[in-house]
């Protein structure tokens, strides 16, 4: 895939979009762990439209201490202990995430990163609380501005709910692999990506409306 050369800063106020899906064993990010984090990188390819670039991931030991949700653990499926999760702890999850949305800020000529999800006040939530507790020092995203998939895709669809929209937006959904947060970022960043480009062809509909005879 050929990357454009004018760099995504200047679409977004120097904010770089990542995707983020978390999946956690609960609902309260300073008891319950991270399990699963995985990001996608979107950038402009050659025609100036948003694309999937790269996709990272890490299945997350639980940090010491931290409590289990056997509800949170039944809905997504997940065994923390299972020994083919090849999982690593916090610290290196994080530090394995960064490094690559850190070279692709600097790229792409951005300040930092923005977190897209679908509704992202919880995994922003979970992400900063686990940046603290592992002592983080130079985290690439904006501690609190997000992008809401949920809000574009009542916007662009008149749908909320992630698979509502992907089927909206005519995107191919499997249910048996939903609720992994490598599948939801991926289907995340598709919808992004699918949403961003139709508005800059919605735009430039507008700028340039179909000439008419006499």
């Amino acid at each position: 895939m050929e990357i454009a050369k004018n760099p995504v800063a200047n679409r977004f106020r120097g904010y770089l979009p990542v995707i983020i899906d978390i999946e956690t064993a609960g609902f309260d990010n300073k008891k319950n762990p991270l399990l699963e984090i995985a990001a996608v990188i979107v950038e402009l390819n050659a025609d100036g439209n948003f694309t999937k670039s790269e996709t990272h991931a890490a299945h997350i030991i639980p940090f010491k201490s931290s409590e289990l949700d056997d509800a949170a653990l039944k809905f997504t499926g997940i065994d923390p202990y299972h020994p083919f999760r090849m999982a690593v702890d916090e610290k290196d999850a994080l530090n394995r995430i960064f490094k690559p949305i850190k070279q692709a800020i600097k790229r792409n000529q951005c300040t930092r990163a923005i977190l897209v999800g679908h509704n992202p006040a919880f995994d922003i939530g979970f992400l900063n609380a686990a940046i603290k507790r592992t002592q983080i020092k130079r985290s690439p995203f904006h501690p609190f501005s997000t992008f809401d998939t949920a809000t574009l895709g009542g916007l662009m669809y008149g749908q909320t709910v992630l698979a509502k929209i992907a089927k909206a937006a005519e995107m191919e959904w499997d249910s048996e692999k939903a609720h992994s947060a490598l599948y939801d970022a991926e289907q995340t960043a598709e919808l992004f990506c699918k949403i961003v480009n139709r508005w800059k062809q919605l735009e430039a509909s507008i700028d340039s409306p179909p000439k008419t005879t006499e």
